[in-house]
């Protein structure tokens, strides 16, 4: 029986059938996912074929098929792992806000990051307009003018009013959408918003930390009534890239990679080489220094801290 995996909890997945029945799976076999190691081979999004447990109404999934993307990040607990987030996606959400949690700009870029390397078309979703001061405002606004000059759409919401939200409606329609971002901005406030017969669970920010807490504890897919699916996934802490390699980074932040066709070498990586147009961009202005330094930081996790001397100059 063929089906697609809407829930992964550990050991246990729930796969709907091509006949809309869920059933509970486990894993018959390993599946991997080239040399890399996974804390979970299969992820909310797969396609695979089960076979039913003799005498239960439990499956073994014994095939996958070939994923079309997927998103990956560092596991939090197994720091040479990957985890995989979703698979098989047509476009992805960064849910963000600019305070309460407050914005943190490097963790766009590193989201994005894992989203370019597969052209996964992807909208950074800012959420909580109804309690943004005009020195917010001013915020999300630069934010909106850096991102949609290099191509990542920027969209203005409030769950708490439903700003914006018919925007996402028409967006996720026919589409399997990932949403991610930190724990706290709101994401399954968002989601009750589009539909609210979900009723996915939603907690309020720490009072102590000012942070997020988690209210989604596994990815999970869920059918939308105008048609397509949205995958909810764990609020995330940070990203690392130990999948990576330094080229990998340079080619996957967009304006970098336009503007390096124009440096002295073919392998430059933008930090002490000489003749290199992408430096010469952002001194220029025409490179945000912004992403420049999210570029920088995301080549030292990937070439390890003492393995290159970063540029002081900015």
């Amino acid at each position: 029986m063929k089906g697609i995996v809407i829930k992964s909890t550990g050991k246990w997945y729930i796969v709907r059938l091509e006949d809309n029945r869920l059933m509970d799976c486990r894993i018959k076999g390993k599946f991997r996912l080239g040399k890399l190691k996974l804390t979970n081979p299969i992820a909310v999004g797969d396609r695979v074929f089960v076979e039913q447990e003799k005498g239960l109404q439990t499956g073994m999934i014994s095939k996958l098929f070939p994923r079309e993307n997927y998103v990956l990040r560092q596991s939090t607990r197994k720091k040479h792992y990957m985890h995989l987030l979703a698979a098989n996606i047509d476009q992805a959400f960064v849910i963000v806000t600019i305070q309460n949690p407050m914005l943190k700009p490097g963790f766009i870029d590193r989201f994005l990051l894992t989203t370019e390397s597969h052209n996964i078309p992807s909208y950074i979703i800012v959420n909580k307009a109804d309690i943004y001061t005009k020195d917010d405002q001013l915020i999300q606004k630069g934010l909106a003018d850096l991102y949609e000059q290099i191509g990542y759409p920027t969209i203005l919401v409030s769950a708490h009013t439903g700003e914006g939200i018919d925007t996402l409606k028409s967006l996720l329609k026919d589409k399997v959408t990932l949403l991610s971002g930190h724990s706290g901005v709101g994401k399954s406030s968002i989601i009750n918003s589009i539909q609210n017969d979900l009723e996915i669970t939603t907690q309020e920010i720490s009072d102590y930390s000012g942070k997020g807490m988690h209210t989604t504890t596994f990815s999970q897919m869920y059918p939308l009534e105008q048609g397509g699916f949205i995958i909810d996934t764990p609020g995330i802490k940070e990203m690392g890239f130990i999948n990576m390699e330094p080229m990998d980074v340079a080619h996957n932040f967009r304006e970098i990679f336009d503007c390096s066709e124009h440096c002295k070498y073919a392998d430059c990586l933008h930090v002490n080489e000489p003749n290199c147009a992408v430096k010469e961009a952002v001194e220029s202005g025409a490179i945000s220094i912004l992403r420049y330094q999210s570029y920088l930081s995301v080549l030292e996790d990937v070439l390890g801290q003492n393995s290159w001397e970063r540029h002081t100059d900015w």
